[in-house]
């Protein structure tokens, strides 16, 4: 089995929520540093996305590939690789769980990241690590802004790339 990366963080709201903006993939280029472009590419019967290309730019990891989606009730989001210019594997997962009053969530993140050149074990984690992060704080200040404040500013995509650069 894989070797992968896993992190958790608690937002101030409701799951479903946090899911609606998990399951907006036009808008990730807005909040999120890494992906620059999101297209859905084939929607399930209930409107949610079942494969999507996305554009990415993670400092080590540059990418344009395609993911297949799969969703578990509205609690939980999972992918995989379908197809990629640099990656061998990007399998991961967010897992949403109501904490106290459902006011909350708690949201994990899981990520199994290979790519077809070289690279060490460490500097792959590494990569899981900040890629991980850098989404769930993106996600958070996302949800938490509320609906009129969704637009990510200049300097926050600019240090999620800096940061990533780092690897």
């Amino acid at each position: 089995m894989a070797e992968h990366t896993s992190s958790s963080i608690t937002i101030e709201a409701a799951p479903a929520e946090v899911m609606g903006v998990i399951a907006d993939f036009d808008r990730y280029p807005e909040w999120t540093g890494e992906v620059k472009e999101a297209e859905v590419l084939a929607k399930d019967d209930r409107g949610r996305a079942e494969q999507v290309r996305l554009l990415l730019d993670a400092g080590a990891i540059k990418d344009d590939h395609t993911l297949a989606y799969t969703w578990t009730g509205e609690s939980e989001v999972s992918w995989s690789l379908v197809k990629s210019q640099m990656l061998r594997a990007l399998d991961g997962s967010y897992r949403l769980a109501a904490l106290g009053n459902g006011a909350r969530t708690e949201v994990t993140y899981q990520l199994t990241v290979d790519v077809k050149i070289p690279m060490l074990g460490m500097i792959k984690r590494k990569a899981e690590k900040v890629i991980i992060d850098r989404a769930l704080a993106g996600l958070k200040k996302r949800v938490e802004s509320g609906p009129a404040d969704h637009l990510a500013g200049p300097a926050d995509a600019a240090g999620s790339a800096d940061e990533a650069k780092k690897l």
